[in-house]
C-alpha cells in the first residue's frame, strides 16, 4: 500500500474515533441520540468501507465501494450540520469535524471521478 493509502486509512480511522467521543458526549435527549446514532453509523463506515474499496477486486468495483464511502462521508455532513442547527453541539465545537468530514468528501469524490476517467 502507498503513503497516501496509509495516510487516508489514517485518517479515516481518526474521524472514527472523534465520531465516537462526540456521540459520547451528546445530551440524552431524544433527538440528540436519534442524530447521533445516525452519524455514529455513517462516521464509522467511511473508514470501514474506505478499507473495503482499498481491496477492490477491479477498477469497477473500487468506483462502486468508493463511491459508498463518498456517501457515507457526505451523509456524516448532513448530521453534523443538523446537531449544529439544532444547537445539539455548539458551532465552535463541530467546526474541525466538520472541515475534515467536508475534506474526506471531497478526497473520495475526486477519487471516483479520477477511477471512472477512461484509460
Amino acid at each position: 500500500m502507498d503513503s497516501r493509502t496509509e495516510q487516508l486509512r489514517a485518517r479515516t480511522k481518526d474521524f472514527a474515533l472523534r465520531i465516537i467521543h462526540l456521540f459520547r458526549a451528546l445530551p440524552e435527549t431524544k433527538e440528540a441520540q436519534i442524530i447521533g446514532n445516525q452519524l455514529l453509523r455513517c462516521g464509522t463506515a467511511v473508514g470501514a468501507n474506505y478499507r473495503s474499496a482499498c481491496h477492490a477486486r477491479s477498477r469497477a468495483d473500487f468506483i462502486s465501494k468508493i463511491g459508498v464511502v463518498t456517501e457515507e462521508a457526505d451523509e456524516s455532513v448532513f448530521w453534523l450540520e443538523l446537531l449544529s442547527d439544532l444547537n445539539v453541539v455548539k458551532k465552535e465545537r463541530l467546526e474541525s469535524l466538520l472541515q475534515e468530514c467536508r475534506e474526506l468528501t471531497a478526497i473520495f469524490n475526486a477519487s471516483r471521478q479520477t477511477a471512472k476517467r477512461p484509460k
